[in-house]
């Protein structure tokens, strides 16, 4: 694992987009605190659209909700 400020991530970032590529996990870091973490995907594109699939069927298949509550724009967004 490499970690990056984020200055140096701006400049590199192809460099460390290969890294990635070839199986690296690069932290980035602001002012030393770990602010993000780029890595391979762990599944592969084929993968991703089977699981979201997956995901939208069964969200489909969920009944909806009546709550019989309502709510005006004004009233959800009182400044």
């Amino acid at each position: 694992m490499k970690t990056v400020s984020a200055a140096e991530a701006n400049r590199h970032f192809s460099k460390i987009l290969r890294d990635v590529r070839a199986g690296e996990t690069v932290i980035v870091t602001s002012r030393g605190e770990p602010v993000a973490q780029i890595q391979p995907p762990s599944r592969t594109p084929a993968e991703q659209d089977a699981a979201k699939q997956e995901l939208l069927e069964h969200l489909r298949a969920q009944p909806t909700q009546n709550l019989g509550i309502t709510w005006t724009r004004d009233e959800l967004y009182d400044d």
